[in-house]
């Protein structure tokens, strides 16, 4: 459990796992962190789950950090909930996994090169295979290197073509591969417009028909999988053996629409908070920021908060185009985001001080800006969003 005290803006947490308290972690020393709610993703853990058959297992993508979660924490948090497959975009990604005791298959969704295929097998990693080519590549090696074969079924970015079912057929040939699964990406499942249903059909008719000439050839097909967050959300028929969840594991889906048409079972795991460094008095007539893109029409309170693109902030909120809370009050962003800092006009916002705590991504009293929000506003998804969210963002359990 892990104990959230505020008191004058300071933040105080500690935390326990099943090996008893870890160190404590003193907000009121940090300028800006990542609060991460365990017991809400253990509920989208929970209600994934009971979208499934039992059958089909969650292989949850914890690439690019978790979505900026902190795949580690993540990652250990699944383990401990019975999660036993995961999804890496990257070598280096499934290594650091390893190196911190994730036990489970962990699939390599991208691109290995040569001179790191030995750590394929040091660490126990499946590597997809991109293509035809890249499988005789790999098979070369001449070391056994677990797989799962990526069909191409429509998204004409990795995978081996699906009607190439020769070259397909050659890989199951391929002494040094073990296969171990095959699946396919649909590229259009995040929506219900009947043009992109009738493509997202397509794409799975075209992964089945592989499925089922490969056995019409004598060939034991593995573990099979094609759905991602939406696939499960909108195509839950098309469940396999496993469901690679990415964005809605964490409780958030790429924009307001969708993820507002799942709030009753994806709760928001994550929370991104940042610090007041400095209050000032900004003058009618005074400019503010890089480039002095702001200039006071009025007399003015501004304050300075400790965090800024560097930290993952998107410099597009820039000039009123996004805001923060503090107090319960909404403080819009003035002039430009720096890489360090942002400015914000806390006119509206009584016995504001340097300390005080600014949510960005989360709740402050009544008001909250979700991480959908902050993409809108930003002009992008919130995958992107999170994904970008920096290394220097200390991830800080709760709950």
């Amino acid at each position: 459990m892990v104990l959230s005290l505020q008191n004058g803006g300071n933040a105080m947490h500690t935390r326990k796992n099943s090996g008893g308290l870890l160190p404590k972690t003193d907000l009121s020393r940090s300028r800006a962190w990542l609060e991460l709610d365990r017991s809400a993703l253990r509920k989208n853990v929970n209600a994934l789950r009971q979208r499934l058959p039992e059958h089909c297992h969650l292989m949850p993508a914890v690439k690019a950090d978790a979505y900026g979660h902190g795949a580690i924490l993540v990652a250990k948090e699944l383990n401990r909930m019975g999660v036993d497959a995961f999804c890496v975009a990257c070598a280096a990604e499934g290594i650091s996994l390893r190196k911190h005791g994730i036990t489970g298959e962990i699939l390599v969704l991208g691109y290995t090169c040569p001179d790191a295929f030995p750590l394929l097998e040091q660490f126990r990693l499946t590597q997809t295979i991109v293509d035809y080519h890249y499988a005789v590549r790999l098979n070369q090696y001449g070391r056994t290197i677990h797989v799962h074969i990526g069909i191409d079924t429509g998204m004409h970015r990795l995978g081996e073509r699906c009607e190439n079912i020769e070259q397909i057929c050659h890989i199951f040939e391929m002494k040094h591969l073990k296969i171990d699964g095959l699946f396919t990406h649909l590229c259009v499942s995040d929506t219900l417009k009947p043009q992109e249903q009738s493509y997202t059909r397509q794409q799975a008719d075209a992964f089945y028909h592989v499925i089922a000439e490969l056995k019409k050839r004598g060939y034991s097909c593995p573990r099979i999988h094609l759905q991602s967050s939406y696939g499960v959300l909108n195509y839950p028929e098309l469940s396999e053996d496993y469901a690679r969840i990415g964005i809605a594991l964490y409780g958030v889906l790429s924009t307001s629409e969708d993820t507002n048409r799942w709030k009753d079972i994806l709760h928001p795991v994550l929370s991104l908070k940042a610090r007041v460094a400095a209050v000032k008095e900004l003058l009618a007539g005074e400019a503010a920021g890089y480039g002095l893109q702001f200039t006071a029409d009025r007399d003015m309170k501004i304050a300075a908060l400790t965090i800024g693109y560097a930290d993952g902030l998107p410099r597009s909120l820039s000039c009123g185009n996004g805001s923060v809370l503090i107090h319960g009050h909404r403080a819009p962003i003035i002039g430009r985001i720096c890489m360090d800092q942002c400015l914000v006009d806390v006119s509206q916002i009584p016995d504001i001080k340097a300390g005080d705590i600014a949510a960005l991504i989360g709740r402050s009293g009544q008001e909250e800006i979700t991480a959908c929000d902050l993409a809108e506003q930003a002009g992008t998804i919130s995958n992107e969003i999170l994904s970008r969210l920096g290394a220097r963002l200390e991830r800080v359990p709760v709950l």
